[in-house]
């Protein structure tokens, strides 16, 4: 599996494409804006789109998914919890907002609950419902590779912020203590912004999580 992440939106978020080498079969993960330039990445490396990954509903997050959707042939939806609901049916309204053009509400095919698994580039990842940023924000772990997708549950340094609307601080942090810690320091993950870490590195320096 080969990856490669291009940010997008003013928000500098990281949309992450995930890619089978041999198939050239590609899994688009959280494409918020900025269309043209993800399918140019994906032109370049002669990719075609199995399916667009969501991780939860915010605009940088999501914003560009129906029009990648419509671009790519109709491919599916996926993700994230129904618990982001509210903010997906409102993505047009996010993106006037914020003044990001071009931002559609959109329907997942499939939401996807605590215990579920998705395939990103061939490869099986379990989902974890990890509210507290957005209400349905979900995490994806491979055990195999030892690496997850987190979007903005957790950050190096940091966590995502809980102060827009639905946000739950409380929440948030539970979600990362109870269900993310423990699956090892060992852990690689790539957020929704800046750059990855890992489990271990997190646990004993971030300053949300130290004590």
């Amino acid at each position: 599996m080969k990856a490669s992440i291009i940010p997008v939106t003013a928000f500098g978020q990281n949309c992450s494409v995930f890619w089978d080498d041999g198939s050239r079969q590609a899994t688009v993960i959280d494409p918020g804006g900025d269309v043209d330039a993800i399918l140019a990445m994906l032109q370049r490396e002669n990719l075609t789109v199995a399916e667009i990954v969501l991780t939860h509903g915010h605009i940088d997050h999501a914003g560009g998914a129906a029009e990648l959707k419509e671009r790519a042939g109709g491919v599916p939806i996926i993700g994230p919890h129904e618990a982001d609901r509210i903010l997906l049916d409102h993505l047009a309204e996010q993106g006037r907002a914020y003044g990001l053009e071009g931002a559609r509400n959109v329907t997942p095919d499939r939401w996807l609950n605590e215990g579920d698994e998705v395939t990103i580039a061939g490869e099986t990842f379990a989902v974890l419902h990890c509210p507290g940023h957005s209400p349905g924000s979900v995490v994806f772990f491979s055990s195999a590779l030892r690496f997850a997708v987190v979007g903005d549950v957790l950050f190096q340094g940091s966590i995502g912020r809980t102060d827009f609307p639905y946000g739950d601080h409380d929440g948030l942090i539970e979600a990362i203590t109870t269900k993310l810690l423990p699956l090892g320091d060992d852990v690689r993950f790539i957020c929704g912004h800046g750059a990855g870490s890992d489990f271990g590195t997190e646990r004993r320096t971030n300053p949300f999580l130290r004590g």
